[in-house]
């Protein structure tokens, strides 16, 4: 029996080398059918997705060299595998081959004078660049604009990407901006490898932004089964059959890829193991032959085979991995032309190489490029990159990403260095911070940078940009390696000292930050921001430093920035007006009122974010937790609209906290668990979290598991001297400790966190640790020390405004009182403790208050007072819920006689299969096409909490992907099918 049901693409393949053909087209013609019907609609979507080697380009090929196909006015962008795509990079190169005296008759309006960075060799015939726009998102949009006008003026009526896996933000964003246009534009086609995509939800997201009215398409190109596999083979093989066990090993050792059947085929056919019998192909035994089981495996046996210049001409298109005029791979291969011409075309003869367009050759798949690139020797590496470098210098305009790489492989650090700074400044301009991270990442971290352009270079990375530590971790670690080797000039060390602690700072370990600090301060340039700024962060209360000591930095501070430049001013500002937040200081008001409602530069994008997080969480620890609401609410507003995945996490994590104190309990367990788990935030940060999922655990009454998470929380706090971090860890510990019988293990957990608030006279952090300190000094009998702890807190809070802490004070005289055997003005005490942090609203606090104040009341004689306020008490534990409080107030009261009513004793209602009512807001939006991040904004929870509902939505009802989710819930009606938008 043989196999080749499935008939062959109509036409006859042309010959090849070695008299093996050019494949055919096989099992596409579908997607070819439909792929042009959409295409006959103005402004069409489609996406073509399929894995590496599954025939998206020669599908897309064929598409534009049939009737179909050439009907439109087409430019295609081929997007390269950079480290670091360049912005626009493949849309500007695919406009470059437009004829200049073309744009010069294009009559472009001002706004094309936008372009002028993109297209220099243009410039004369580009209207002037129009003024600076106000920021980066403004400047961005400027240019999409301009780029949609000039795609216009061309008559582009169908824009194709291919390889969009690769595409940078700045091509991704112009692309989206088309989608989103109003009115005609063109079609967009793009091809992708979504194994390249996982967890990215940018085409979702470009779906979703295309105007109803318009026509969409999505194409998934699945490997050939096996009768196509045999079809595919049978046309490079004179279009005979080929045997039934021949197609079965075929396809078994491919998978159906139709790039590794046609190099299978082709290195059989050149090695002799394939024999034709019976009119027929046959493969000889499996004995005799092997048959490689990857495509890099193949691509190496081909190129082994062919000649010396062939060979040189496909290394040098290895070293270069992007479409390049064939007269600069010339002089890359630094081969005479005659022989480059030969090598050229055998390369292009046997389908390893491809012409483009007329003008730029490249490989015809990349693993193939990528192949014949690992397998070159080492040296010889650097000198084709070297030589690549100095070639494509002679560009214009230079390919700033590619000249970095280039000289990066190539061991020229200098070059390297020059060219990666250049390529981050444009992505800077442009807003493409995580871009312009990953290149001086990269070229600080690798390259052997001299200690002034370190300076130079660290100065302009986004820190804000990273997600989790470890790069922040290499970049510490670059800057200590160059000021071991020592640095003859002071304030080059000094400024060198000065990065290193902003990145320790951002790395959150504060007092290696303060050493650095103290050591750089005296040799730091008078005439620039610096010293203001180490002011600032030495003023920053971390560490056992007494709070004068940091208030005298934050004033020194001020008085030193008045000189700067406006940006340098927030920057002063946004830190000072947190630290004296931090430290009960009532003037950090004032400095918060300095930070603007909005960035004017990309610059202070991250001053403005992060002094919204820090000011909020000031808010919070006062005690004004409305203030601290919209503080948050704002800054995690900003954060999303610049893109800024860290801060919106630190806000996040903030709001847990936030949340916790209000009583916002609903969900916060998973939001807390989701954020512990990150590896987006460094340790410290995720402290707060983990802490708050014990402070759940242990309202629920798992006491065991909550001890673990507060014990670790504090554990994370103590490492890093950040005690006010989990100062309600440290009383919950306490607690459990006094619960269990081990008042001395309570003393010892307390000690440290109390000393640390002494020392540094900050009794704004004592709300929580100075209450749990005094009950456990009272457990064994220590009435004067915890007297003395009580007079020495109030007495730090006498001059501001605290509302929390003030709250704390009233709770720690009705112990006192309670200790003493005066019940009555105990309870008097409670209760107006209880009133105050009702007031914040702190509803959990004021229940346990209140029901201090309420066995007060029952020792002093007036048990039915007691037990209506128990009863009271019990009712507003239960809404939160808090069910190890519950039982223990039901048990006071049953034990008295009052009968308690079943109450739902809290935690979250179990949904067993079906969808929680926050699981089902999640799938609603997500059949609206919003990507996670959009959801979570409308939300307002943390993309990671999203992340999370929509994997348990998922296995609830039994699909694996989005799209299948968003329809079983239509279908089955758990939500309604999205109509179309209002005024579309």
């Amino acid at each position: 029996m043989v196999v080749g049901e499935v008939a062959p693409h109509s036409g006859a393949a042309d010959l090849d080398v070695g008299g093996v053909a050019a494949p055919l087209l096989i099992g596409r013609d579908g997607d070819l059918a439909r792929l042009g019907q959409v295409l006959t609609n103005a402004s069409a979507l489609v996406l073509i997705e399929g894995e590496a080697g599954v025939g998206k380009s020669r599908l897309l090929d064929e598409f534009l060299s049939s009737p179909a196909g050439t009907a439109h006015a087409v430019l295609t962008a081929v997007c390269p595998p950079l480290r670091e795509p360049y912005t626009l990079g493949p849309i500007v190169e695919a406009l470059l081959a437009t004829d200049v005296d073309t744009v010069a008759n294009l009559r472009l309006s001002g706004l094309a004078g936008a372009l002028r960075p993109l297209f220099p060799e243009w410039a004369e015939h580009l209207p002037p660049a129009p003024e600076p726009a106000e920021d980066a998102s403004a400047a961005r949009h400027r240019v999409l604009r301009a780029l949609a006008e000039l795609l216009d003026k061309l008559g582009v009526n169908l824009l194709v990407v291919d390889d969009a896996q690769w595409s940078d933000d700045a091509t991704r964003e112009f692309l989206l901006f088309l989608a989103g246009r109003p009115g005609q534009g063109p079609s967009l086609v793009i091809a992708y490898r979504p194994e390249d995509l996982v967890d990215d939800p940018w085409l979702l997201h470009l779906s979703g932004r295309l105007r109803p009215h318009r026509a969409r398409l999505r194409l998934v190109l699945n490997p050939l089964g096996l009768s196509e596999t045999a079809v595919l083979a049978s046309s490079m093989l004179a279009n005979q059959r080929l045997s039934d066990e021949f197609a079965q090993h075929l396809h078994a050792h491919t998978d159906g890829v139709p790039l590794a059947v046609e190099e299978c085929v082709r290195l059989m056919a050149r090695r002799g193991d394939l024999v034709r019998r019976d009119q027929g192909w046959k493969r000889l035994p499996l004995d005799e032959i092997v048959v490689p089981p990857t495509v890099r495996d193949t691509v190496l046996e081909h190129a082994s085979r062919l000649d010396g210049a062939t060979r040189s001409v496909l290394r040098a298109a290895a070293v270069v991995a992007d479409p390049i005029a064939e007269h600069l791979l010339s002089r890359i291969s630094d081969l005479p032309p005659a022989e480059f011409a030969a090598g050229l075309a055998e390369a292009v003869a046997h389908r390893l190489l491809h012409h483009r367009d007329h003008v730029r050759v490249s490989f015809r798949h990349v693993l193939a490029g990528r192949a014949i690139y690992d397998a070159i020797p080492e040296r010889e590496r650097r000198t084709l990159h070297e030589r690549a470098g100095r070639v494509l210098e002679t560009v214009t305009p230079r390919p700033l990403a590619q000249l970095a790489r280039h000289f990066r492989h190539a061991g020229d650090g200098t070059r390297w260095g020059r060219y990666a700074e250049l390529s981050a400044d444009v992505a800077l301009e442009t807003g493409d911070e995580t871009t312009a991270g990953a290149l001086l990442h990269d070229v600080l971290t690798n390259g052997d940078v001299p200690a002034e352009q370190m300076c130079v270079l660290v100065e302009k990375v986004p820190f804000g940009s990273f997600t989790g530590p470890g790069r922040l971790r290499d970049l510490a670690a670059a800057v200590r390696r160059v000021l071991d080797r020592g640095t003859p000039d002071p304030s080059v060390a000094a400024n060198l000292r000065f990065q290193l602690a902003r990145i320790l700072n951002d790395m959150e370990e504060f007092d290696e930050a303060h050493a650095e600090l103290e050591r750089a301060l005296p040799h730091l340039d008078r005439g620039r921001a610096s010293p203001a700024v180490a002011m600032m962060l030495l003023g920053w209360p971390r560490g056992r430093s007494p709070a004068a000591r940091h208030l005298t930095w934050l004033d020194r501070a001020a008085e030193f920035a008045r000189s700067l430049e406006p940006s340098d001013r927030l920057r002063v500002a946004a830190g000072r007006a947190a630290a004296l937040l931090q430290l009960g200081d009532q003037r950090g008001w004032a400095e918060a009122g300095q930070i603007p409602a909005a960035a004017r530069t990309v610059r202070d994008r991250r001053i403005i974010t992060v002094g919204y997080l820090n000011i909020g969480d000031g808010a919070m620890r006062w005690g004004r937790y409305p203030e601290a609401g919209r503080w948050l609410a704002t800054g995690r507003r900003l954060a999303v609209a610049y893109e800024q995945v860290r801060i919106t996490d630190l806000i996040d994590s903030t709001q847990l906290h936030l949340d916790w104190f209000t009583g916002a309990w609903d969900g916060l367990a998973e939001r807390a668990a989701a954020l512990a788990d990150t590896d987006d935030l460094h340790p410290v940060s995720r402290v707060e979290p983990i802490m708050i999922s014990g402070l759940l655990r242990m309202a629920a009454g798992d006491l065991v598991q909550a001890a673990r998470e507060l014990e670790r929380a504090v554990a994370g706090a103590r490492d890093a001297g950040a005690w006010d971090t989990v100062a309600e860890a440290v009383a919950t510990l306490v607690q459990i400790r006094l619960r269990e019988g081990r008042p001395d293990e309570a003393l010892t957990i307390s000690r440290d966190p109390c000393e640390v608030v002494a020392e540094k006279g900050v009794w704004l952090w004592g709300t929580d640790v100075v209450p749990a300190r005094v009950r456990a000094l009272l457990a064994v009998g220590a009435v004067t020390p915890a007297q003395d702890l009580v007079d020495a807190f109030a007495r730090g809070l006498r001059n501001g405004q605290l509302p929390a802490p003030q709250a704390a004070v009233l709770d720690c005289r009705g112990l006192l009182a309670e200790a003493t055997g005066d019940h009555t003005s105990a309870a008097d005490l409670f209760g107006q403790a209880a009133a105050a942090w009702a007031a914040l609203p702190r509803p959990y606090s004021a229940a346990l208050s209140r029901e201090r104040q309420a066995a007060c009341l029952i020792r002093a004689g007036a048990v039915p007072a007691g037990l209506d306020l128990l009863t009271e008490v019990l009712s507003g534990l239960s809404s939160l819920p808090a069910s190890l409080d519950v039982d223990r107030v039901a048990r006071t009261l049953r034990a008295h006689g009052r009968p308690v009513p079943r109450v739902w004793r809290g935690g979250r209602k179990g949904y067993g299969s079906e969808l929680s009512p926050r699981e089902l807001e999640v799938v609603a939006l997500a059949a609206e096409g919003r990507t996670n991040r959009e959801i979570a904004d409308a939300l307002h929870r943390s993309h990671h909490t999203v992340a999370s509902q929509m994997k348990s939505a998922m296995r609830k009802l039994g699909v694996s992907s989005r799209a299948a989710l968003s329809a079983r819930a239509i279908a089955t009606g758990l939500v309604c099918e999205p109509g179309p938008t209002p005024g579309d």
